[in-house]
């Protein structure tokens, strides 16, 4: 038998993947361009040419307190890379070094060490400005969006004369995509301000890539006008997480255009619907836990048909990531009862057990990570070794001649099927 050798992301490593050339449909991965030969001057050519705003050097002229929003450890996003030219604008505008906060979003996130702090930001900007992670539990109401939702921001967000938000650029699985607002909702907002907002992932309209009448991103694009989210710097990354583009300036209009890229190299059409799916997260940080490998399963959920198997490959080194979606799926004892509980009452956290169990309802999934086996099953997955041994025994389940799909950046890859 002749295998076809596939690299997939495990962690921080690399695992090679062997899958019979004959069942073998073919390999979704995101359109490959390539990353700017300079970054930071990448950076630096979208500051000087932003989207529907003055330069941010102008817009910073007399103000005395500025946040700059970067992501947590859980996203991919290079803020080491783009703070260093944001700060050179804010300096030539006069704002020192004391008068700017970076403020981690962490939404509802764990917390990170200091550590982690220096790695994201790097050393400079670590040496010249204060780091804060965002807190959920001391935030202040600034009013409420036209769905309701209560806007309550980190105090020191809403304190602030001048906000501006960075972020990566990807297609998320409810809000159509990350960046612009959304590192102000549900980045720095309280416990209810996102409950509130997530709730509407529920709605008709939320899904990836999707922007109009999607109940979720206008929500949270209501709470960035609201509290005055004045500048974006957004970057849209391949998947050796290089920065493709930059884009800076209106968080609507310069967010807009960024997702145009995502759009390009992340929606990818397939002929036909596998019978097995094998998918990886794209490595850390991507797979650090099981909360957030479930993005990848979610997509790849969209090119099997119900009744196939997927099999994830996620290191999961942090195991569940989140303690209610652990609560969730630990008390379960059909993958039926997190969906049925959602439906009474929203849970945030909780909210991806059922978006798991969602997947369970249609394909059979088996977990290749670092979990203990019992931890696996205590999620309705079934626990492997390595990726073939999952393989070998769902060929043997469903049909040796069984079609296969490999998605090696199942987290960011949206599969389309072709009408």
């Amino acid at each position: 038998m002749v295998f076809e050798k596939i690299q997939m992301k495990y962690g921080r490593e690399t695992k090679e993947i062997s899958i019979p050339r004959h069942n073998l449909m073919g390999i979704l991965e995101p359109e490959d361009l390539p990353g700017a030969e300079d970054p930071r001057e990448e950076i630096k050519q979208a500051l000087a040419n932003p989207r529907g705003t003055p330069l941010l050097r102008e817009m910073a002229r007399n103000k005395k307190n500025v946040v700059i929003l970067c992501s947590d450890i859980s996203r991919p996003a290079p803020s080491k890379v783009i703070l260093p030219p944001l700060l050179e604008e804010l300096n030539q505008a006069g704002v020192k070094d004391n008068q700017v906060t970076v403020i981690f979003g962490l939404g509802f996130h764990r917390p990170h060490t200091p550590k982690e702090h220096r790695q994201l930001v790097g050393e400079e900007i670590y040496r010249r400005l204060r780091c804060l992670d965002h807190n959920l539990l001391d935030c202040v109401p600034i009013g409420k969006t036209s769905r309701g939702t209560p806007v309550q921001l980190f105090r020191p967000v809403a304190n602030a004369d001048l906000i501006i938000a960075t972020g990566n650029l990807e297609l998320h699985r409810k809000a159509g995509y990350t960046g612009g607002d959304k590192a102000l909702m549900p980045g720095v907002c309280s416990q209810e301000s996102i409950q509130s907002n997530h709730r509407m992932m529920l709605q008709p309209g939320a899904g990836p890539g999707r922007i109009t009448d999607n109940p979720v991103r206008e929500d949270i694009e209501e709470a960035g006008k609201m509290a005055g989210l004045a500048f974006i710097v957004n970057v849209v990354l391949n998947s050796r997480q290089e920065i493709v583009k930059a884009v800076a300036g209106d968080r609507i209009q310069a967010h807009r255009e960024g997702t145009q890229y995502v759009d390009r190299m992340y929606k990818r059409t397939i002929p036909q619907l596998a019978d097995i799916g094998i998918a990886a997260c794209g490595g850390f940080p991507k797979d650090l836990n099981l909360y957030q490998a479930q993005k990848a399963l979610e997509n790849a959920s969209h090119a099997v048909r119900e009744g196939g198997a997927i099999i994830l490959l996620a290191e999961c080194g942090e195991m569940y990531g989140n303690q209610l979606f652990e609560e969730w799926m630990t008390r379960a004892r059909t993958p039926e009862d997190p969906i049925n509980w959602m439906q009474q009452e929203f849970v945030l956290g909780a909210h991806k057990a059922a978006a798991l169990c969602r997947v369970l309802q249609k394909q059979e999934v088996c977990l290749v990570s670092k979990m203990p086996d019992e931890a696996v099953r205590n999620c309705f997955l079934q626990p492997a070794e390595s990726v073939e041994q999952a393989l070998a025994k769902a060929l043997e389940k469903l049909d040796r001649d069984s079609r296969i799909l490999a998605l090696p950046y199942a987290n960011s890859t949206l599969p389309l099927l072709k009408k």
